[in-house]
């Protein structure tokens, strides 16, 4: 099993077999045309930091500990996602090892189905990746900043988000997070970032507060360069996770989940938790959809947002929650974020791009060398 030096909700970053651990493949480089030069190794921390003093960035996600390869060989989503696209959507190379040993460079030219595959099937799929290249772009000033709202406004700040982030101004990126723990009251946290100085972000953010009401709480960190911002997010918000999450299971939406549904989840959020329970959505939409469906083997392309449910208690209520949202869902789930209570995994994470990457399977690694669960197989199920 190959792990690229951070992490992976389920646990497949270990394994009773080998793991082949990339950690020390972890070295920056920024060449004169501003392509990354990237060990698959390397995790997001360093990368940002290294970027940053290119004065460039790179779409990808918040966690510092992060690794690389397995964020962008699943896509890769993240804060500058809805203005300039997945992590995947950047990268131009990748270098290879086979199940044969044969290491194999791919581009668009080169090897060009192993490296479609490579741009959102998951990681291990079909050999290890050992080094990725990167196009960036220029970084910017940006405005970091988190609106609160009273427990009681729960369900009408969710149906309102719903309708309006995956529609906001692509320099926009606002997520939402719902939180109940024992004892405390119920959080409703919307969070994220603009490239947009101050007072445009209040701008935009203000359609949002005309349908939701008054917030109790608003913080505003201005001008911020992207290297401080991603590490302002490194202890998470408040109401974040501050250790190993249980459990989660999650699922992409083309369209909003009516307000009646979502009534029933923050009831089910807020009934008798026993540990820490969360509804978090991402807001996609934006730069997200430029790419067509089958320009990438990522499959998730024209939805309006993922919502997660996540638990430290690993209580039912996870699969009590997402049935509820699973009836207005896609069907479609973020490969990153593996589900092992998946019926259809195939279909879920793949969609209409599953039968040409069981082709990619067949071609680079016929023997299922890199086989795990839930991993693409050589030949077509019946």
């Amino acid at each position: 099993m190959p792990r690229g030096g951070g992490h992976c909700f389920s646990g497949r970053s270990t394994t009773d077999g080998i793991v082949l651990d990339l950690g020390r493949l972890n070295h920056v480089r920024v060449d004169t045309d501003g392509r990354a030069r990237i060990g698959a190794g390397a995790r997001l921390a360093p990368i940002y930091d290294g970027l940053d003093a290119h004065g460039l960035v790179l779409p990808a996600g918040c966690g510092p500990t992060v690794g690389i390869a397995g964020l962008t060989l699943g896509g890769g989503l993240g804060l500058l996602g809805r203005r300039y696209g997945l992590t995947c959507d950047a990268l131009v190379r990748a270098e290879v090892v086979l199940a044969d040993g044969r290491v194999v460079v791919c581009d668009a030219e080169h090897e060009p189905d192993l490296f479609w595959a490579l741009r959102g099937a998951g990681g291990g799929q079909f050999g290890v990746v050992i080094s990725l290249e990167f196009a960036t772009a220029p970084g910017s000033r940006a405005t970091r900043f988190e609106l609160r709202w009273p427990e009681e406004s729960a369900a009408e700040v969710a149906a309102a988000w719903q309708d309006w982030a995956p529609q906001s101004d692509r320099n926009l990126t606002v997520n939402l997070r719902i939180v109940a723990e024992a004892g405390r009251p119920l959080s409703v946290l919307a969070f994220g970032a603009a490239l947009l100085d101050a007072a445009a972000t209040h701008r935009l953010l203000a359609d949002l507060l005309v349908r939701t009401g008054p917030t109790t709480a608003a913080r505003f960190d201005p001008y911020l360069g992207w290297g401080d911002l991603k590490g302002s997010f490194a202890p998470p918000v408040e109401g974040g996770w501050g250790g190993a999450v249980t459990r989660s299971r999650s699922e992409f939406f083309a369209a909003a989940v009516p307000p009646s549904t979502v009534r029933e989840l923050i009831d089910e959020l807020t009934s008798a938790p026993d540990g820490r329970r969360e509804l978090s959505f991402t807001a996609l939409g934006g730069a997200y959809d430029d790419a067509a469906l089958a320009a990438t083997a990522y499959a998730h392309r024209g939805h309006r947002f993922l919502l997660e449910h996540v638990a430290d208690d690993g209580s039912a209520w996870i699969d009590r929650s997402w049935r509820l949202a699973h009836a207005h869902g896609s069907g479609g789930v973020y490969v990153n974020f593996p589900d092992a209570a998946l019926a259809e995994w195939a279909t879920a994470y793949h969609g209409p791009n599953f039968p040409a990457l069981v082709e990619v399977k067949r071609t680079y690694d016929p023997g299922e060398f890199f086989h795990f669960p839930q991993s693409v197989p050589a030949t077509q199920p019946e």
